[in-house]
């Protein structure tokens, strides 16, 4: 940690933008503790101890930042405050769909509670029977409940459309 103006030094030199210096500053220390752990950091016994720490960081640092500026991600990224303002295409649905949507689940509020539940319930990753167990009724019961959940709600959207 002494030696954090050496390692943000080095990683200027090696073009790290400053908005990621921080991050991979943490990466440099991180790798180089898990280094030493390792038993990886021997240093020259003919030079002074400070001066070889400093030689092994430096080292360390310049890799870690050569892996971060040649990594995909970053010769990929485009940074622009209003990315989706580049796009010429209209993005997620239209207004008009989002309003039809809007309507047809106001349609769902008319239902019974019973009705909106089990026509829910259709979303979920379990499966009818697991559904009608979990509640306690025939499996049959259920596909019945839905059978007429799915009359009432093409009834009352047949009306809606009028």
């Amino acid at each position: 940690m002494a030696e954090q103006g050496l390692i943000v030094g080095t990683l200027i030199k090696s073009g790290v933008p400053r908005r990621d210096r921080a991050d991979v500053a943490q990466q440099v220390l991180l790798g180089a503790w898990q280094s030493v752990k390792r038993g990886m950091y021997r240093p020259d016994p003919s030079l002074e101890p400070r001066v070889a720490l400093r030689n092994w960081l430096r080292g360390v640092a310049w890799r870690n930042a050569s892996h971060y500026v040649l990594s995909a991600y970053v010769r990929h990224a485009v940074i622009h405050p209003e990315p989706l303002g580049l796009r010429r295409d209209i993005l997620g649905p239209s207004l008009e769909a989002q309003v039809l949507a809007r309507d047809m689940l106001e349609v769902l509020v008319d239902l019974k509670a019973w009705q909106r539940e089990i026509l829910l319930a259709l979303d979920d990753p379990e499966s009818l029977v697991q559904y009608a167990k979990r509640h306690g009724m025939n499996p049959s019961t259920a596909a019945s409940r839905l059978r007429i959940a799915r009359k009432a709600l093409a009834l009352r959207l047949r009306r809606w459309r009028r």
